[in-house]
């Protein structure tokens, strides 16, 4: 693992549509804005969900999911959703995800997620073919980010 790798991140904008009657992202988005940037995280490696299912048979599912609200974001907001991994196991994937102010860099969100990779036939748990395997460990692990302060504590 190179500890220079920099965490992943995916630019997103907050619409009136993630908003809630308060005016703040409605808490459920968040798991939107989580997917899109593992997805755009696994196409950035060279993996598309699709090609995966159609070639290797396998599909990536959250298995279990864990958020911390720490401060609330706004309608128009930019934002940036930073992706970083755990050592990978032979079935699954940790990340640790976060939504920062793309302005200031503060943390509104840490999330951590647990994703299994799946037999599409089947829907039973299966072992992460090895090419993925070989670029996951090109990439900044949780590990590193940490080491590199491209994680942030939030208050």
């Amino acid at each position: 693992m190179s500890p220079q790798a920099p965490a992943f991140e995916w630019p997103v904008r907050v619409y009136y549509e993630d908003t809630d009657a308060g005016g703040v992202v409605y808490h459920a988005r968040y798991l939107q804005f989580l997917e899109r940037a593992r997805t755009e995280w696994l196409r950035s490696l060279g993996f598309e969900q699709t090609r995966l299912r159609r070639e290797q048979g396998i599909l990536f599912a959250v298995r279990k999911l864990s958020l911390d609200f720490v401060r609330p974001a706004c309608l128009d907001q930019a934002l940036r959703v930073r992706v970083t991994i755990a050592e990978p196991r032979r079935a699954c994937l940790d990340f640790e995800q976060q939504v920062l102010d793309a302005a200031d860099g503060y943390l509104c969100c840490r999330a951590q997620v647990n994703v299994a990779c799946i037999d599409a036939e089947r829907m039973r748990p299966t072992r992460i073919p090895e090419a993925l395997l070989k670029a996951f460990s090109t990439v900044s692990t949780t590990t590193d980010a940490l080491a590199n302060g491209d994680i942030a504590h939030g208050v």
